[in-house]
């Protein structure tokens, strides 16, 4: 997500407040200046970062990385918030102290105490308090949140050995291949009214109606707040509260899988927003960014279209901490995948403000993909890799080699498509295709298109404020019902072209609310349910699902011998079918006039339309034909699965 500016403003009262895993990582350049410690302790084999519990529950070993630091506490409700001393280890990195006499059936809130005035929360714990914004989340969303302990300030961290456990019902599930994928992103703030995985769960059946095979969420690491899309992260082990549970997050999960449908997780690991304790431990007040001994940022963003402070990835330190979140979230959720946000990111070549030099072929951004794409495969080779990567075509194919499944941005065509506007910018829509980026068909399957997305306007607002009419006004893409028919014309091009697609929460219905209405780009949209009464809408519906099941069930939607011209107002894409099963013409007039077509049909005979249900018989070829405006047709030998 390049537009997160909005967030900016919050970060300098964050930081005004400061005062008030199984490995160690390597020491590295810039991470305090760490000369080592002959007299530290190092902690106990098989202590994790963060918490460990040990002796059931009734002792915990704390374990904290923050080198170059002089002193570290823990206070919490085990200690009556009185500092108790941790150690630190040999090579000077690391602090550690086992607290024993605890209760396991009790949650206890603790953050670290550094230097004898700083007090932060611990970067590696599953669940935050937070006086700010725990209050406005009612108890229907999150049952028995732990209230805030008195007297104390800041965000705090907390631990319990004996919350309950979730019992994963579905244990067999097969993710759906990247040729088949259609994937629904949504943002649990906005999808449904009670901003709850419990209603989200509920709403599966309105899923499994549509048709789609996996759902991507928008971030539900914490972030900073409540009200928010989460592209502002502070703790990324922790599952944010607003949404509910852990243990709900795990039943939306298995729900899913039960019925088919894999989770996507869209992460932020390019950067972290002021609360964030990694960015508190080693702050430089004076300059207003991060320190230069901080082990995980760097001191300023290296690229046009930073927002929060950005994480160092040929950090040690940093690749360590990324790779540790990664697996917690792979493993204790069992979810699908990833969805990067801001791929491109991962780079430390500066390139200011210079667009281009920044998309230009990154050798280091490379090498830390290969990293981090190596790792979650040797943890699961089937995992499912997706995310923005917005580089040149030659490095996006060698990420692409390696399992990312990239972003393909093509609003703005599809827009001035289902508008009518040829022009001022075009209308060409010949990006649905991989060979557009100059990829083999070995990586027919790694480009992710879309219409529409969280970033984008919506198709159906664009319609309806700026669509085009004919001459006399008889036709016109801003009235409501031409508009969503459009729409259909739109989904069914996008779906027909190979490889995975992804739709925007409630395109499939028209949703024409804009992206910047009710208070802004970031603030809260209505479901508008109500929408599914509307018949023009319903039909929509309708035509995604068609389209949806076809491409799933058809093997000619993943074919690699196709040829298309989706650059004027007649469109077509033909596929040839890999099994020579049954051949696909999808054809469409995007003007607002009638319009005629020449059409090389794969064959002669007789073509069934899979929109109308009728046939046609061609009995020579090319064939000829006029295309009232927004007419549209998916042809095949015999009818598709649906």
């Amino acid at each position: 997500m390049k537009i997160r500016i909005l967030y900016l403003l919050f970060v300098g009262i964050l930081l005004a407040g400061f005062t008030s895993c199984k490995k160690t990582p390597q020491v590295v350049q810039g991470s305090g200046n760490v000369t080592g410690n002959q007299n530290g302790v190092d902690p106990p084999a098989g202590a994790g970062d963060g918490v460990t519990f040990i002796n059931n529950g009734t002792s915990v070993i704390f374990n904290l990385y923050a080198p170059g630091k002089t002193t570290v506490g823990v206070i919490g409700e085990f200690n009556s918030w009185q500092p108790t001393a941790m150690k630190n280890s040999k090579d000077g990195t690391r602090w550690w102290v086992e607290v024993d006499n605890l209760d396991p059936t009790k949650e206890y809130a603790y953050q670290y105490l550094i230097d004898g005035s700083l007090k932060v929360g611990d970067p590696y714990t599953h669940k935050v308090l937070d006086p700010n914004n725990d209050a406005a989340i009612p108890a229907s969303v999150y049952t028995n949140l732990k209230p805030y302990p008195a007297g104390q300030s800041g965000i705090v961290s907390t631990f319990w050995y004996g919350a309950p456990a979730y019992a994963w019902q579905t244990t067999n599930f097969t993710r759906p291949a990247p040729k088949n994928m259609v994937i629904y992103e949504l943002l649990v703030r906005d999808f449904v009214a009670t901003h709850s995985y419990q209603t989200l769960t509920d709403t599966l059946n309105y899923m499994a109606r549509l048709g789609v095979n996996t759902i991507e969420l928008m971030p539900v690491n914490e972030f900073e707040g409540n009200d928010s899309w989460g592209y502002n992260p502070n703790y990324m082990l922790a599952l944010d509260k607003y949404y509910g549970t852990p243990n709900a997050y795990k039943a939306f999960i298995d729900a899913c899988h039960a019925r088919g449908i894999a989770v996507l997780q869209d992460i932020v690991l390019e950067d972290q927003f002021g609360s964030s304790p990694m960015v508190q431990m080693y702050w430089n007040a004076s300059a207003n960014q991060p320190a230069s001994n901080n082990p995980w940022f760097d001191q300023t963003t290296m690229h046009p279209y930073g927002v929060g402070f950005q994480m160092n990835h040929q950090s040690a330190a940093t690749v360590y901490y990324t790779e540790n979140v990664m697996k917690y979230w792979m493993q204790e959720y069992h979810i699908d995948g990833f969805r990067f946000d801001m791929g491109d990111g991962y780079t430390q070549k500066n390139t200011g403000s210079d667009g281009a030099a920044y998309a230009a072929y990154d050798a280091g951004r490379v090498a830390t993909w290969t990293t981090y794409i190596n790792y979650m495969k040797g943890l699961d080779p089937n995992f499912l890799i997706t995310g923005e990567y917005w580089t040149v075509p030659q490095e996006q194919l060698v990420v692409a080699k390696l399992g990312y499944m990239m972003w393909n941005n093509l609003s703005t065509q599809a827009e001035q498509s289902t508008m009518g506007w040829a022009t001022n910018p075009s209308w060409d829509l010949s990006g649905l295709f991989y060979d557009q980026f100059a990829f083999p068909s070995s990586n027919a399957y790694s480009i992710i298109s879309y219409f529409e997305s969280h970033d984008q306007e919506r198709l159906q607002f664009k319609n309806e404020m700026y669509g085009n009419a004919n001459a006399n006004g008889s036709y016109s893409t801003k009235d409501i019902p031409t508009g969503l028919a459009r729409d259909e014309m739109a989904a069914a091009f996008m779906f027909s072209s190979p490889g995975p697609k992804m739709v925007w929460q409630f395109g499939e219905r028209g949703y024409d609310i804009s992206i910047n209405d009710l208070g802004g780009r970031l603030s809260d949209k209505p479901p508008h349910w109500e929408y599914m009464s509307d018949a023009n809408r319903k039909h929509l519906f309708g035509a995604y699902a068609k389209m949806i099941k076809m491409k799933e069930k058809n093997s000619a939607f993943t074919t690699t011998s196709f040829s298309y011209n989706l650059g004027g107002s007649i469109k077509f894409i033909q596929l040839l079918d890999p099994n020579n099963t049954n051949n696909v013409e999808v054809i469409g007039n995007f003007d607002v006039i009638p319009q005629p077509a020449v059409l090389s049909f794969p064959s002669t005979g007789t073509w069934y339309d899979n929109i109308t249900g009728s046939s046609i018989n061609i009995a020579t070829l090319p064939y000829n034909v006029t295309l009232h405006p927004g007419e549209y047709h998916v042809y095949s030998n015999t009818p598709l699965n649906q």
